[in-house]
């Protein structure tokens, strides 16, 4: 990605919406909370295996990415919010214990994120957009990687 390219941005999308939108190809996301705009959380796809941005955001939405990316980022302040985990702990006495998937998928919920991204031509280069965008947010990011 050079400097002077223009970047061509989706418009903002709910996480579920976004996930079932999202281009097939490699790109840049960024994810904000729905409520403040605040933006949260920068991150990149590639190919994988033709599915591109697309299958990252599913992965998310299945619970399946527990411990990396955004999932890991909402996982870890649902953890830290003591408010949550009761009514987690409440639910489980309801239905019984939960999988870890679960408590990914829930933890996303309690996020309540909007994304939106650009496509890149490959992996490489949503990799160098997606830390030049890092590097440049104002934000405290969720992202593990600053």
């Amino acid at each position: 990605m050079e400097p002077e390219t223009e970047i061509q941005w989706s418009p903002w999308l709910p996480l579920e919406e976004a996930a079932r939108v999202a281009p097939l190809k490699p790109g840049v996301y960024v994810a904000r909370e729905r409520l403040t705009h605040q933006i949260v959380y920068i991150g990149m796809a590639g190919e994988r295996r033709g599915r591109g941005l697309r299958d990252r955001l599913r992965v998310y939405l299945t619970g399946k990415a527990a411990v990396s990316g955004l999932g890991e980022a909402a996982l870890d302040r649902a953890l830290a919010d003591h408010a949550w985990l009761s009514k987690m702990i409440q639910r489980t006495r309801v239905e019984g214990p939960l999988r870890t998937k679960q408590w990914a998928q829930a933890a996303l919920t309690r996020a309540d994120l909007e994304l939106r991204w650009f496509v890149t031509p490959d992996k490489a280069s949503a990799l160098v957009a997606e830390q030049r965008l890092i590097a440049l947010a104002e934000a405290q990011l969720w992202n593990r990687r600053r």
